[in-house]
């Protein structure tokens, strides 16, 4: 998959810093050993030198077996003398040696010429993040969801009140979450406005990204808006790439569907999105304000039957909790 300049940049740039954190943290562990025992400096020059020493040796052109494996054994010694007071502070014997994230490239994003596995995922990792920056992603978690502001009142669709149902709500969010995989089902978060679908949703997002997946959050009309304008303004292969990360990604959370300013190119943009997700079943979360009868006449029956058929569907009830909180606020 191709990326922006801008994608590869900040990429590498996470890779520099990363090798450079790596060496900075060697020259702290050398002067940790060296306080402890002086003689450890001296090997460490001393095997510099025969290093020096052999490469003389070879450019001289003369008769140098004998003396390189001279320097050989010298050599062998003197690391075997390291290794020893290595070991007596119970430091491994690769102490004196670069730990970088990824030993197969030694953080350089390469291995002969091609790019290392590291530098694939740390690419996808930062496409990632850049589309979630439009998203409020750090404003929600499960701690700051409180059923407090739902109706202890009994909700005929429910059987209980909407405190009870809420509350039921936010365990089954959790759970979601905490045992997301690869292989979790697909919700649909269907109620009024200010019910707490966003809240709940960027709470699941976050967990989901606390435990290593990799997740997407779009509001429909931000998304849309993006692709459509990159689409019809000479960007196009820009949105086939970043249709490929929607597609792609480990969870894909769309919210507020239905708000957004529908056209024929929207209408086919998020069918092809949803439908590509749910043929791969990865896992994808849906919040709108619609009812399926809504959803059907400004998407069709097709995306609806594929919603309907795929995601499991999750209610939400009450009364607009953002004007509850705001009276609140006001009168407090």
């Amino acid at each position: 998959m191709g990326y922006s300049k801008e994608i590869y940049a900040e990429a590498v740039a996470e890779m520099e810093k990363r090798k450079l954190l790596s060496e900075q943290e060697l020259d702290q562990r050398r002067m940790i050993l060296y306080a402890k025992s002086p003689r450890a400096d001296r090997i460490e020059r001393e095997l510099v030198k025969i290093s020096v020493a052999a490469g003389k040796a070879v450019l001289s052109g003369s008769d140098i077996k004998t003396q390189l494996e001279q320097l050989k054994q010298k050599s062998l010694a003197l690391q075997n003398e390291l290794d020893g007071i290595l070991k007596s502070f119970d430091y491994p014997l690769n102490y004196l040696e670069p730990w970088y994230q990824c030993e197969k490239c030694r953080d350089t994003g390469y291995i002969d010429g091609k790019m290392c596995s590291c530098m694939k995922n740390l690419l996808r990792q930062t496409a990632y993040e850049q589309l979630n920056r439009i998203s409020p992603l750090s404003l929600c978690s499960f701690e700051s969801f409180s059923p407090d502001y739902y109706s202890q009142d009994t909700i005929a669709m429910a059987g209980r009140s909407t405190y009870d149902y809420m509350k039921a709500v936010l365990k089954y969010c959790k759970d979601y979450a905490k045992s997301f995989s690869e292989d979790s089902e697909s919700l649909l978060f269907q109620g009024g406005t200010g019910l707490g679908k966003t809240h709940l949703s960027l709470s699941i997002a976050q967990s989901v990204i606390d435990k290593g997946y990799g997740v997407i959050y779009v509001s429909a009309p931000n998304i849309l808006s993006r692709l459509e304008t990159m689409q019809f303004g000479g960007r196009s292969f820009e949105k086939v790439n970043e249709e490929q990360l929607l597609n792609d990604c480990d969870l894909l959370i769309i919210d507020d569907l239905g708000t957004e300013f529908t056209t024929k190119f929207t209408v086919s943009t998020i069918y092809n999105i949803i439908n590509t997700r749910l043929n791969s079943a990865k896992p994808t979360i849906i919040s709108t304000n619609l009812q399926l009868k809504e959803m059907q006449t400004i998407y069709g029956t097709r995306m609806v039957s594929r919603i309907v058929g795929m995601l499991r569907k999750v209610d939400f009830y009450g009364s607009d909790i953002r004007q509850l909180k705001r009276m609140k606020r006001k009168n407090s």
